[in-house]
C-alpha cells in the first residue's frame, strides 16, 4: 500500500509524503528538504503530516511500528518529538528512523529511537586497475603442433605458428611470420590489445573473450594485417592503414 498527499488536499502540492504498508510495520517517508533547510519548511511540513495522519487514520493495526525515512532532512529533537507526537495521537508508534544527516541520527539517538545512518554520499566502487603486463617475451623458434605458450605480457615471435600450434598472451601478440595455429590475444580481457601477423593463414583469432573466423580471402592479403576490436567485434587491416584507423 502507497498512500501519497493529492492535489485535492489543502496542503501544499510540494509536501509528499508517502506511508507504505508492510506486514508488521508502517514506512512514513518524509518529502527532501527544501533548499539549505529554511525555517519555514518545518511549519509546512508538520502541518501536512498532522493532515495526511489524521486523513488516514484507521487504516492501520493500532500501536504498529512506524518506521521513519528522512534521508537528507535535518530534524532536531524538539522536531522529531512532534512527529512521534502527531503519530502516538493515532495509535502508532515510532520506532526507527533512516537518515543521511548526522544530527538529525544523534537526536534520534538521544529520543532513544534505532537508527539507520546511511552515507550521505554513497561510497563508489572503484574497480582495482589490471595488474602490470610482464615483460615482453621474444621467440626465435617456430611454434610446432601441439605446442601452446602462455605468457602474462606481450608475445613478438619471429618465426611461424605451425597448425595446432597455440600463442596466449595478456597483451599484443606480433609474428614475424606465418600464423597458421591459433593465437589469442588480451587472454584476460585486454580489449585494447592486437595481433598483427606477417602472414595469416589461420581461420579463426581471438582477442580477449571474442572470437573471428577469417575467411580464405580475408587471410590471403599478401602484406602485414593487424587484428583488432571494434564495436563490431574483431576486424582486419593491413598494418599500413592500421596506423591511420587508430
Amino acid at each position: 500500500m502507497i498512500d501519497q498527499m493529492t492535489s485535492d488536499n489543502p496542503i501544499p502540492p510540494i509536501v509528499q509524503i508517502q506511508l507504505q504498508s508492510t506486514l508488521d510495520k508502517l514506512l512514513l517517508i518524509l518529502p527532501p528538504p527544501s533548499k539549505a533547510d529554511l525555517p519555514s519548511d518545518w511549519p509546512i511540513l508538520e502541518h501536512a503530516l498532522k493532515t495526511f495522519i489524521k486523513a488516514k487514520e484507521g487504516s492501520w493495526q493500532p500501536e504498529v511500528p512506524v518506521h521513519l525515512i528522512v534521508e537528507d532532512r535535518l530534524l532536531d529533537v524538539r522536531q522529531l518529538q512532534a512527529i512521534a507526537e502527531i503519530l502516538e495521537a493515532v495509535h502508532l508508534n515510532l520506532r526507527w528512523l533512516q537518515t543521511t544527516r548526522r544530527q538529525t541520527a544523534i537526536a534520534a539517538v538521544t529520543l532513544g529511537y534505532s537508527v539507520d545512518q546511511a552515507p550521505r554520499i554513497p561510497t563508489l566502487l572503484i574497480p582495482d586497475p589490471p595488474p602490470p603486463l610482464a615483460p615482453p617475451l621474444y621467440l626465435t623458434s617456430p611454434v610446432r603442433s601441439g605446442t601452446e605458450i602462455r605468457h602474462p605480457g606481450n608475445i613478438i615471435l619471429v618465426g611461424d605458428v605451425n597448425p595446432g600450434g597455440n600463442l596466449i598472451a595478456n597483451g599484443d601478440i606480433l609474428i614475424w611470420g606465418t600464423l597458421r595455429g591459433t593465437a589469442h590475444a588480451g587472454a584476460e580481457g585486454n580489449e585494447d590489445a592486437i595481433i598483427m601477423i606477417l602472414k595469416l593463414g589461420a581461420s579463426q583469432l581471438r582477442i580477449a573473450d571474442l572470437v573471428a573466423r577469417v575467411s580464405p580471402e580475408a587471410a590471403d592479403q599478401g602484406e602485414p594485417e593487424v587484428a583488432y576490436i571494434t564495436p563490431d567485434g574483431i576486424r582486419l587491416a593491413s598494418a599500413r592503414s592500421f596506423k591511420k584507423i587508430k
